[in-house]
């Protein structure tokens, strides 16, 4: 199936061995996890768990969106805008550029379209909509970030790939020319050709893995993005660890923050920051306005699909966070950007029995996915 992509080999494979994250069979977590971060007594979730588990993990209504399309058509005023296109994608416009976070269009988190846990809704606009990309981001080779049928519509665009080392194995597969593509171990940079914008792999605390023999035979990454006048942190994956203090006394703090929220779990609580660990990442990270991504797209955990934004929004309150919570399409200028409302309250109108949730083929989980799924 070509949505596993490829493992890699040759003088890719060479440089990876060369990697400090190698541990001579793949790569590794080399930060200490924290005491607390994973419940020992917690077991991970079973199949079964993923199909009849929790409540309220699917909005029962249609999530409110923006076409962001008028907002694009004028560069910000600050010269940085976000707009959350759902899960981990996003579109950076930073100084004259605009770049994209781990680009997912397709309808399932999943190396097949007849499994797999569904996108709630489409994203709000069709990839032959957005406007014309610089730089394409892709932080590692998890199903809800690295996405088969969108990677190659991009690849049909003339924009570059960053990524992590290892993943543009894939991106070739996926039909990614090897000369757009960049690949960093962490703490290396990539210069945006005629412009100052410098693109840090920076440490993160996860995993890797498309298939049931490939777990870790790529690095997972997070990224940081800086001009002169901006900068911008993105999370991909990760538990909560020192390294976020590390990230900020070697590249100073952000403008703009986005860390994963969503799809958390106890069992997993070391390779998942979760809204709590968000929030004392972000403090770690020296503060900034903090954009939540990698919630209110898929089902991939046990927890309410709108529990990340409830417990954001409480939290926020009461520790003085600048938070963003736009709706998907929403363009919103972290220098400009009103207190976040809770628009996600209005979604729900009657929920869904559990019983009604477990019957749902939609909600299956193949059995071929690494655990977690993402």
């Amino acid at each position: 199936m070509k949505a596993f992509g490829k493992k890699p080999d040759g003088a890719r494979l060479e440089r990876m061995r060369a990697s400090p994250m190698w541990a001579g069979d793949g790569f590794r977590n080399i930060y200490p996890i924290a005491p607390g971060l994973r419940d020992p007594n917690v077991k991970m979730p079973s199949l079964k768990d993923f199909l009849c588990g929790g409540e309220r993990r699917v909005p029962t209504g249609p999530l409110p969106t923006l076409d962001p399309r008028h907002a694009w058509r004028k560069p910000p005023e600050s010269g940085l805008r976000a707009t959350w296109l759902g899960h981990s994608s996003v579109l950076i416009e930073i100084d004259g550029l605009r770049l994209l976070t781990d680009p997912v269009w397709g309808p399932r988190a999943s190396p097949t379209r007849l499994a797999g846990p569904k996108r709630f809704q489409p994203a709000p606009v069709k990839l032959k909509e957005l406007p014309p990309l610089d730089l394409v981001l892709v932080s590692h080779d998890h199903y809800d970030h690295l996405d088969y049928p969108t990677i190659r519509e991009l690849a049909k665009t003339p924009a570059p790939f960053v990524t992590s080392l290892g993943v543009g194995a894939h991106l070739e597969a996926f039909g990614v020319p090897r000369e757009r593509i960049t690949e960093l171990d962490w703490w290396e940079s990539y210069q945006h050709p005629g412009s100052e914008l410098v693109v840090t792999a920076t440490p993160s605390q996860h995993f890797s893995g498309r298939g049931l023999k490939d777990r870790n035979a790529t690095l997972w990454s997070s990224l940081s993005m800086r001009t002169s006048r901006h900068s911008v942190f993105f999370s991909g994956d990760t538990g909560l660890t020192g390294q976020f203090e590390e990230i900020r006394d070697r590249l100073g703090a952000f403008d703009l923050v986005m860390l994963e929220v969503g799809a958390h779990h106890p069992a997993w609580g070391d390779i998942h920051l979760g809204p709590d660990n968000a929030l004392k990442a972000l403090e770690l990270l020296g503060g900034g306005a903090f954009l939540p991504v990698h919630w209110g797209t898929f089902n991939l955990a046990m927890h309410a699909w709108d529990d990340p934004a409830e417990t954001l929004l409480a939290s926020a309150e009461r520790h003085n966070v600048r938070l963003l919570m736009p709706r998907q399409g929403e363009a919103v200028e972290p220098a400009h950007a009103e207190r976040a409302a809770p628009w996600w309250r209005g979604v729900d109108s009657v929920a869904l029995p559990q019983e009604s949730s477990a019957a749902e083929a939609d909600a299956a989980v193949p059995k071929s996915m690494p655990w977690p799924l993402d």
